[in-house]
Order: C-alpha cells, then sequence, then structure tokens
C-alpha cells in the first residue's frame, strides 16, 4: 500500500506540518504550511497521527536547503528545513495564540523578537558517546531523532565552530581510552576565555589516557575535565591553569564565573540581550526593594543590583545559592543582593508575606512555570510591576491568566526570544503592571 499525501494547513507549536484526513488530525515532521506531503505515521492514535514526511510535492516559500548534512537523522534540530526568520514568526504566533488560548489574555503590544546569529550559537552542550561494536567506531554527538541511538556526526552548526570541528577528533580521542566503553558522555561548556570539555567516566583513567587527555587538550587549547559520579564530583584534570569560565554581560559590567556542570544560558549574545531588555523593562530605581525568583546564579539578580536597587534571590538549589553569593562578591554587588533557597514550587501567600513587601518582581521559572508563587501573591499589596522571563509559552500563559485575571494585573507587553535557532524551543517575556 502506498503511503498517504496530505495538503498542510499551518504549523503545530512542536513545528509540525498539521493535516487533515478522514476527520484525524495528522502532525507531519518536515512539512510546512501550503506543501502537499506524503508521510509516514509513526504513531497513531484515535483523533491523531504522528507522522514523518517522505517527499515533498511543491515546496512552500519557507522552505530553504538545511545547512547540516546530517539535519533529518540527528535530532539535535528540528526546523533547519524552515527559513529563519519563518521560525522567529512562527514562535511569536506560538506566544499569542497560547495567551489569548490557555490565559484569556492579550498584551496591549507585541515586542519585537529578540534573536542574534542562527549558527554556533550552542555554548553548552551534552553529548553521548558510545563504542559501537558492529561498526567497529566510537560515535560522539546527540541522539537520532525519536530514537536512544547517537547520530553518526563529523560536524554540527549549532556548535561555535571550533567545537564543532572536533567532533571527529573527539572520536579518535574516545577510541583510543582504556576506558572507551565507560565513557557515556561529554559535557561541553564554552567561556569566555576557556572552553571545557567534562568527560564523564565511569572508571577511572590510567597514565596512558592521562596522557592522551594532555596532547589532546594541548593540540584543541581547550580544558579536560573528569566526572566520575553525579555533576558535583566534576573536576579539572588539565590543565590546571587555564582561565576560569565565565560569560560576560558587558553592559553592566559583570562577569560570570561558572562550573560547566551549572546550569547556565546556552546562547551567551542572546541571553545579553534578554537581560538588557527585562532590565529596562523592570527599570529598577535606588532604594527599591525587588525580588527575582528563581534566580540561579544570578543572572539577573546581579544585573539589576546594578541599578542601585536592592535585590533578593530566591532559589531551590542550596548550591546555587552559594555560587550566587560568590559571584555577587566577585562583582562588588554583595552590599546591594541577598539570596536565599526556597521552593518557589510550594510558595503560598503566608511566606511570601514573611518576606516583606518587594515593589518590583522578576520571575524565570524552568517550564513547569511558577503558578503557586502567582497565587501567593497579593492583588493588594504586590509589587507594582512583574517581568516573567519564560520558556515554555502554554505555563507563561496559564500563570498569566491569574496574574490578569485574578490579582488585576494588565499585560503590558510581551514577545518571544529565539534563544533556540532551528528547534521550535519558545522562550518569552512579558511585562505586567498593577495599573
Amino acid at each position: 500500500m502506498n503511503n498517504p499525501t496530505a495538503l498542510i494547513e499551518s504549523l503545530s507549536h512542536e513545528g509540525y506540518g498539521i493535516a487533515h484526513v478522514d476527520g484525524k488530525t495528522i502532525f507531519i515532521d518536515g512539512a510546512l504550511p501550503f506543501e502537499t506531503a506524503t508521510y509516514s505515521s509513526y504513531r497513531k492514535k484515535p483523533t491523531f497521527e504522528n507522522a514523518q514526511a517522505t517527499s515533498i510535492h511543491n515546496d512552500s516559500f519557507m522552505r530553504v536547503k538545511p545547512k547540516c548534512p546530517h539535519y533529518g537523522v540527528c535530532g539535535g534540530c528540528s526546523l533547519q528545513h524552515m527559513e529563519f526568520g519563518a521560525q522567529v514568526a512562527a514562535k511569536q504566533r506560538v506566544l499569542e495564540d497560547n495567551l489569548n488560548r490557555i490565559g484569556h489574555v492579550a498584551p496591549q503590544s507585541m515586542l519585537p523578537a529578540i534573536y542574534g546569529p542562527a549558527w554556533g550559537y550552542r555554548h553548552r552542550a551534552r553529548l553521548s558517546a558510545k563504542n559501537v561494536a558492529k561498526k567497529g567506531t566510537v560515535l560522539v554527538g546527540f541522539h537520532e531523532k525519536r530514537s536512544s541511538f547517537i547520530a553518526d556526526m563529523s560536524e554540527c552548526h549549532i556548535l561555535p565552530p571550533h567545537v564543532s570541528a572536533q567532533l571527529p577528533a573527539l572520536r579518535e580521542l574516545v577510541k583510543q581510552l582504556s576506558i572507551f566503553d565507560r565513557m557515556p558522555q561529554i559535557e561541553l561548556a564554552v567561556g569566555a576565555n576557556v572552553t571545557v570539555l567534562v568527560f564523564r567516566n565511569m572508571e577511572e583513567i590510567n597514565d596512558a589516557d592521562f596522557e592522551l587527555f594532555k596532547a589532546y587538550a594541548d593540540q584543541w587549547k581547550v580544558q579536560i575535565w573528569l566526572q566520575p559520579k553525579g555533576p558535583d564530583t566534576a573536576y579539572p584534570l588539565y590543565p590546571l591553569d587555564a582561565p576560569k569560565l565565565t560569560y560576560l554581560m558587558p553592559e553592566f559590567n559583570i562577569e560570570m564565573p561558572f562550573k560547566p556542570t551549572e546550569f547556565t544560558q546556552v546562547n551567551h549574545g542572546i541571553n545579553r540581550v534578554m537581560v538588557e531588555r527585562a532590565v529596562k523593562m523592570l527599570d529598577p530605581q535606588p532604594g527599591e526593594r525587588i525580588a527575582d525568583m528563581f534566580c540561579g546564579l544570578g543572572n539577573f539578580t546581579l544585573p539589576i543590583a546594578r541599578s542601585g536597587a536592592s535585590v533578593l534571590g530566591m532559589e531551590g538549589s542550596q548550591q546555587l545559592v552559594e555560587r550566587a553569593f560568590e559571584s555577587a562578591k566577585h562583582n562588588g554587588l554583595d552590599h546591594l543582593t541577598d539570596f536565599t533557597v526556597a521552593n518557589l514550587f510550594d510558595m503560598n501567600p503566608e511566606w511570601l508575606e514573611k518576606l516583606g513587601h518587594f515593589d518590583k518582581m522578576l520571575i524565570d521559572p524552568p517550564r513547569d512555570g511558577a503558578i503557586s508563587l502567582c497565587n501567593a501573591i497579593s492583588a493588594e499589596t504586590g509589587p507594582k510591576r512583574i517581568i516573567y522571563v519564560s520558556c515554555s509559552p502554554s505555563t507563561l500563559a496559564r500563570d498569566a491568566n491569574v496574574l490578569v485575571n485574578v490579582k488585576g494585573y494588565t499585560l503590558k507587553s510581551a514577545g518571544i526570544i529565539n534563544m533556540f535557532p532551528h528547534t521550535a524551543h519558545v522562550e518569552s517575556i512579558a511585562w505586567f503592571e498593577k495599573e
């Protein structure tokens, strides 16, 4: 039986082409609106199917030739077949649609999208490594689409060029190690002055391994770390006198030290623009008391404190809070900042009230959003301005519904941040004001 063909009507929030066939919705990976696609379904449910486009019969005006030869097999990117400007526009529509459909809110204005270079943006990555006896080789890279197999990669255009160029050499290095089959991942962190590769070694290395690592580090000008167990066990192996791992926010005269296994923004260039926009919208003034919820290492806390406002950063991880204190001291901002450990997913009005009054608040939660925090904010005495940075339009919309329709805030503006080009991932920022 031949594979079916369908006309693509629109694009889903995940970047799949949407078609309707015999009363069913078909989500077709690799297809774009206005195209006719032949597809093969890999998941069938009573009301919908997930499918892969097997051929396209008429190219959409949005279609471009993917830059990467591994695109379509590697699961790292999902939208390289779509023109970059069209990707940004599609993400803006996802945000507007979520705010409308889930949040029952509409911003007074849509902000221009924040976007930057389409390639070489990924300063953090976790590469998998595996000895594949059948192929007689070691693979190092991202997983294949919808698979636990590792893609056979020789280059990657979303990684910085100097890292992409190392992929074949990394495969050779792992192949020569005594623990070549006990080394499942390599974590990558690119800083302002150093690139760190963290090898997850499930067994001790020997002297010959050390010499291999040393030669590799010298040749590629990187620092090698080992990680025998969890992220906290990572330590530098060679060279020990490498510069510290940092990212810079020159607009605020801030240098953020970080460890290669700690959470930091993947796209340093876009992070700088995002922080600048968030601080501009927050408009912190000397003497104001401001809360930075889900503060991490202080990515927003320290730039806000540069204004002279006093900032309380709250975060669920004791380790991140300790590191945020260190960052504040490193930048001479410890007199304007304080940090505390708190489970913000379990916030209640009494607990929030105990923290005292905040003039303004910045919220930057993970994908789960900040629903209990939004519910805890007092409609009468809550901060007059809230800037919400989101990595999930659906949870932002859900929380916006509470802030606007329950707590009485006005959604002044919202817009997207294209932090992850060529993927369907949507970051966004929203401004809520007590009129």
